[in-house]
Order: structure tokens, then sequence, then C-alpha cells
């Protein structure tokens, strides 16, 4: 806490500076000064709390001052000392908010006490204007997720108020046109994996060219991760040439590409979905081998020839694995490779639906030997690391990277083939430490190993001396501690991290477990 004493005698200050009790009331520093002129240089430099103030002075009176204080630093609390008992000082004080008028020569009982209710007004105020920002800050942080969360129930059919409308800029029309903005894991990546400034970003350069055209409106769609839709009620002939502009300002000023496709023209807003689902399969059906600039796609592109699927090389498969050889698979690999480079086309929903198969097929295999693995829940994750910066699947390095992960795939296979009454107990264990990131249902444990949940429960607690559940947090809360030593991750996101959506619950489940917080643990190690 800071006091500024403001007096042309200095006499008077040094008084006033022994009369106080000034370590008492927390006061650090005290500043003086000869007039109001002088006072002003320190207010701004400094921002004292407390102000005492004569209101006789030269170049700039106490009056002045008084008057300068209320428009520019309204906070700070001010106490009005002078040697007249005058009413017209009085009114002045009591006009400009101060705490209280205090005569010359100073008691220093009336002083102290003046000083205590001055600091007691200055911290309560202080506590309202906190809060009151705080409340703010919140309020204007929820207003993106708020919109968002609106315009995305309008999308699916649901009602929304008309005075809405217009708070978020929507515009009722006779017409209007979705567009589908595709934002990938790639794309977060560049924002340092931080999803909402990536949304907030793209969103900004998006509406802000929306906005200056007077067209439409984007938000984040909730439904459906990594997707920003854009709904446009005006300039439909221009469409093309404005999502091509945001395209490009994306990619010139964040080195980002997310491909943008639009749906068909509708009549009532009723009808939204439709024209994102439009969107939606011109987004899938695109072809992500293509070398385009501008990734805008205004209509589906069909393959002329028919493309191949992991399926129909079922037999195959089954033969290769059983040879156990991954020559015998790379055959196979090579020819679904040929017919795609001499197609020249691959699709994002193919190159999806290979990855479905592929996690379908390896999955079976390993199922058929008891052997663990992990459940992919998206394969979007699979293959964003093969976008290049502009957009353009690395196909050669997605098939290296295939054929190496098959290698190994073939090399368990073939591990767990020749092995003779393996204790499933510990697959099982296994099978939880590499999926402890999510919560795993006993009877997914059961379908997985091919035994009844009963049998698990009792031979997993014979073999631990644990039971299942437990035995997860047991891990959860290792891996989290090696995170809290090792890492400058975020608590919340060390949560999220080890299977955890609510961060206070991990929090009370850590401090149960390790008998402190999650911060205590990492201060003190």
């Amino acid at each position: 806490m800071k006091v500024l004493l403001v007096d042309d005698e200095k006499h008077v200050r040094e008084g006033i500076m022994l009369l106080g009790e000034w370590e008492k009331f927390g006061i650090e520093t005290i500043y003086e000064a000869e007039n109001g002129a002088e006072a002003i240089n320190f207010i701004q430099k400094f921002q004292p709390e407390i102000i005492f103030t004569d209101m006789k002075m030269p170049k700039m009176d106490g009056i002045q001052l008084l008057e300068w204080m209320k428009e520019h630093y309204p906070y700070c609390k001010t106490v009005v000392l002078t040697g007249y008992d005058d009413y017209h000082y009085m009114r002045k004080a009591i006009h400009y908010g101060s705490v209280d008028y205090l005569l010359k020569p100073i008691d220093p009982e009336i002083l102290n006490t003046t000083l205590e209710h001055a600091l007691a007004e200055w911290k309560k105020e202080e506590a309202i204007r906190k809060k009151n920002k705080s409340s703010s800050q919140l309020i204007n942080k929820m207003k993106p997720a708020y919109r968002d969360r609106m315009l995305t129930q309008l999308m699916n059919n649901e009602s929304m108020k008309e005075n809405l409308y217009e708070e978020f800029g929507f515009q009722v029309s006779q017409s209007y046109t979705v567009a589908l903005v595709k934002v990938s894991g790639k794309t977060i990546g560049e924002f340092h994996g931080d999803r909402n400034l990536a949304y907030f970003t793209i969103l900004n350069v998006i509406n802000e060219i929306l906005t200056e055209n007077e067209c439409g409106t984007g938000f984040r769609y909730l439904s459906n991760k990594g997707e920003i839709i854009i709904i446009f009620w005006k300039k439909i002939e221009q469409i093309e040439e404005l999502l091509k502009s945001m395209y490009k300002q994306l990619r010139k000023t964040f080195n980002i590409s997310c491909p943008i496709a639009l749906g068909e023209s509708v009549n009532k807003i009723s009808e939204l979905l439709e024209s994102y689902s439009r969107a939606k399969h011109v987004i899938l059906n695109s072809n992500i081998l293509d070398e385009k600039g501008e990734r805008v796609y205004l209509q589906e592109i069909k393959s002329e020839t028919a493309l191949p699927n992991l399926m129909g090389y079922a037999s195959e498969i089954e033969l290769a694995v059983q040879a156990g050889e991954i020559g015998a698979f790379e055959e196979m690999i090579e020819r679904v490779t040929k017919e795609l480079k001499e197609s020249r086309f691959l699709s994002l929903k193919l190159l999806l639906n290979f990855e479905k198969e592929y996690q379908v097929i390896c999955n079976r295999w390993l199922k058929k030997y008891q052997l663990s693995f992990s459940v992919v829940e998206k394969v979007e994750k699979q293959i964003d690391p093969y976008f290049d910066q502009n957009g353009s699947f690395q196909f050669e390095k997605y098939i290296e990277r295939k054929k190496r992960e098959i290698s190994l795939f073939l090399k368990k296979v073939k591990r767990g083939s020749g092995k003779k009454n393996t204790n499933i107990i510990y697959e099982i264990e296994t099978y939880l430490q590499e999926n402890c990131n999510r919560d795993v249902k006993l009877q997914e444990i059961a379908e997985q190993f091919y035994l009844s949940r009963e049998y698990i429960s009792r031979k997993f607690k014979q073999e631990f001396n644990v039971n299942i559940s437990d035995y997860v947090v047991k891990i959860r809360m290792n891996k989290a501690k090696t995170l809290l030593k090792n890492s400058q991750l975020k608590i919340y996101e060390i949560a999220e991290m080890i299977g955890y959506q609510d961060d206070k619950y991990f929090r009370k489940v850590f401090k149960r477990i390790e008998g402190v917080t999650p911060n205590e643990y990492r201060t003190s190690c």
C-alpha cells in the first residue's frame, strides 16, 4: 500500500509522517509532493491508494487536484488537510468524494482513525471492483461459447428466440447456404495445442470478412469436433470468391490449411442441416492427393474408376498373417498403392475407411492370439500427421508408416501364436495400462478376452491383491506423478491425459491417494 502527502510546507509533511502508524496499517511507501501539479506526476507514476492533500498551495491547489483526480483517478481515497475551518473547503472536499476533512495542527488519534477508515473504504471498493472485473471477464469468455452453442442448436433445427438473431448477427433471409471449414489436429498444433485459441483465431479471420461484406456469420459447430460452420444469407453469387479469400488469409497469416466445402442453397432456417450435410459430403469426397493451391471445394469430385478397400483383400491378409512375413504383405500393399496412384484420386472418406478397416483387421488377429491392443477412438488422429502445411496428403510417408506398423504387428502375432499357457490376467493388466487414459468397463475387457466378468474380477484380485478399478487409479496416479515431476503441463491438462475429464475430481482423488494436492506434490519435487 502507498500513501502520497501533498503540502507546500515541508514541516507539515514531516509531522504527518511522524504521527501516522503506517506499519500498523500496511503502508509500505510514503511519497511527498509540494503542490497539485507535482502530485499528479506522482499519482500517474506510482498510483498511491491514499492521498492526504492540503487545500491552499501554489501552482495547483487542492481543489484543482481533487477535480483532476475525480476524472482521472477516481479509485484513490483522499483526505483533505487545511488550517482553515472554512465551509467552502469542506463542501468541496465532500463534493469530490474525500473520506474526511482534517484541520491543522493534526491530532495523532484523529489522523490514524481517518487513515484506518480510508483504507477500509478503499479495500471494500477494491474487492467490489475485482469481483466486477472477474464477472466481466467470465461473461466475455462465455459469450463465444454461448453463441456457438445457440447457433449449433439453430443448425440442428432447434428454435431460437427472435431477439437472439440480432444479438448473434444472424439475419433472416429468403435463402441460405452453409459452408464447412475443417480444423484438423495438425492445425490446432500450430497454436501449441490450444484448441480454443485456434478456433478463436480462425473465426476472427472468417467473421472479419463476413462482417465487412455483411453476408453471413461463422461459428464453432459443437455437434462435431474439428468443424466451423459459415452461414451465408447474402451475396450468394460471391461465395466462391469469399471462401477463397478466407482460405488465402489463413494460409498467409498463420500458415495453416483449413479445407472449406460448400453446401447447397436452401430456403428455410429449418433446412440448414441439409446444406451442411451436402458440404460435409463434398469435403469427405474431396481429392486429398490434389496439389491445388486453394482447398475450397464447391462440388463433389468422383473417381472415374472403382477404388479398392481392405476388406476386399481379407483372404490374402489372412494368408499373410499366417505366413507371418512382411514380404507377404508388401506385394498386396503395392497393388493397393498402384491402384490409387493410377487413379490419382484418394478421398478423405476413403482414407478414413482404410484406417478403420486396418484397425478392425489388426485387432481381430490380436484378439485371436489373446494379445493386448489399444482402441483407437478417433481415426482422424492417425492421418493428421501426414498432411503438410499446404493441406496435401503425403501418401508415400503414410504407406511407409503402415509398412512399419504391419511389421511390428506381425512380430507381435508371431510371438503370441507361439505362447502356451499364457497367464491371461497379465494380458489384461497390460491392456489396462495401455488404455488407462479412458474408462475401460469390465464388460469391454470380458469381450476382448472372451472371459466372464466374474472370472476376470476374481482372478485379477487374486493375482494383484487389488480390484481392477483401484488398480487403474494406481496406474493413473503414477502417470500423473511422472507428468507433475517432468513437465510444465497444467493440472487440468494432466487430468485429461490420464482419463479424468473433471480436474476437480482428479485433484480430490490425488489428495486421497498421495496425501497432498497435485500442486503440493509438484512443488516438493
